[in-house]
């Protein structure tokens, strides 16, 4: 939204407004008003908060219209439902796909910022561990990039898989607590929760039985942190896998009694394993991390012969 007042003078939207002026003025005032903060008493995390809801007021403009006109038009809309979404660091993407880059750069530069300390900052969203999120998240920017109107669905993990540091030589894996500065780039709508109700009979028995104090003599306090966890958190998705872990397991089950069958797999999945990752990452903390020098060790040719079949190490 623009009004002209004159041949050389734009009055912008403080939300919408794309000038450096008016970018610096919107960061300004969302690092006072939403992060309650000014010079002198601010941090890097309220820069990069400020400058993220200054990106969003603008990418917000256009969802909405977008979804406006998708109401109007009655459009049909590609639903895409996945457990992992890797979209990666939002704002430096969203800055490209607004065409704000170079702009808002300028902005913060003259506000004696530097963007790229700002981008660093921002903490990547842990909705995955792998090759499908990513996939994932390129259908979701395939579809944009098309212009087919399409909506992701996934899960909205408290923590992400985890962080790797190093420690003494060893590598440890810390939680992935990627929420704990808060997330900008998300709308929160509590009124249009939706309770997923357990549809399996016997594991909602059990938790009701567990619940009333069944099997602690009567303490119904005594698992209730548990049951609570499972109900309105579950992180771990326990509820929605145990169908499927009860039906895995009926299957190994049902296989170990056949011994004839069980031999057979067996002998074929460990024919079928190949050379193990840890053989290269044990060379690797062998000579990047423990400085170790290699030791050369002779293996005789052991072979054992057993009628018809022979093996050799």
């Amino acid at each position: 939204m623009v009004t002209t007042v004159s041949s050389n003078v734009q009055i912008e939207d403080d939300r919408t407004g794309i000038s450096v002026e008016t970018i610096k003025r919107a960061f300004l005032d969302n690092l006072y008003y939403v992060q309650a903060k000014f010079p002198k008493v601010d941090t890097k995390n309220d820069y990069y908060m400020a400058l993220a809801y200054t990106v969003r007021d603008r990418l917000l403009n256009r969802w909405l219209n977008t979804n406006r006109t998708y109401l109007e038009k009655t459009s049909r809309i590609v639903t895409y439902l996945s457990a992992e979404f890797l979209m990666g660091p939002h704002l430096g993407n969203n800055l490209i796909n607004l065409g704000l880059y170079d702009v808002v750069k300028q902005a913060v530069e003259e506000l004696g910022l530097n963007l790229a300390d700002l981008l660093e900052q921002e903490e990547e969203p842990g909705l995955g561990n792998g090759g499908l999120g990513r996939l994932a998240a390129c259908y979701q920017e395939s579809t944009a990039t098309l212009e087919i109107p399409a909506i992701g669905y996934g899960i909205r993990y408290e923590y992400g898989i985890f962080d790797q540091r190093f420690k003494d030589g060893w590598q440890v894996e810390i939680t992935d607590k990627w929420l704990r500065y808060g997330n900008p780039w998300e709308v929160v709508h509590p009124e249009a929760e939706v309770e997923v109700n357990n549809s399996n009979d016997e594991l909602k028995l059990v938790i009701d039985r567990i619940s009333s104090g069944f099997f602690s003599h009567g303490d119904s306090n005594l698992f209730k942190p548990l049951v609570d966890s499972l109900l309105h958190q579950d992180q771990y998705l326990l509820f929605a896998d145990y169908q499927s872990y009860v039906e895995c397991q009926d299957g190994v089950s049902r296989a170990y009694r056949d011994q004839d069958h069980w031999t057979r797999i067996s002998i074929l999945n460990v024919a079928r394993i190949g050379k193990f990752s840890s053989d290269r990452s044990i060379s690797d903390y062998r000579e990047n991390i423990w400085k170790a020098p290699s030791v050369q060790v002779e293996v005789p040719d052991y072979s054992q012969t057993n009628g018809d079949v022979k093996l050799s190490w």
